[in-house]
């Protein structure tokens, strides 16, 4: 049996960029392309999400956050 591949893309609202040197590292929040800030840690992502009326039940789901240059718990340059 083929299968067709879907031409769905999840396209995520939320993206967090790699994390940036700083005292203390940080990582930039954008929500449809556009920075809303720098985040700290995984509090500040939800706080900004909620800024902008996301309710975010899983910071894992694909479809709701992008996570560049590492993962959820990546908080610190390598």
């Amino acid at each position: 049996m083929t299968e067709i591949a879907s031409p769905y893309i999840s396209r995520p609202r939320i993206t967090v960029l790699k994390v940036q040197p700083g005292t203390p590292p940080f990582r930039i929040v954008e929500v449809d392309g556009e920075m809303i800030g720098r985040a700290r840690s995984l509090t500040d992502v939800l706080e900004f999400a909620a800024e902008v009326g996301i309710l975010v039940h899983d910071l894992d789901d694909p479809d709701v956050v992008r996570w560049v240059g590492g993962d959820k718990l990546s908080w610190h340059p390598h």
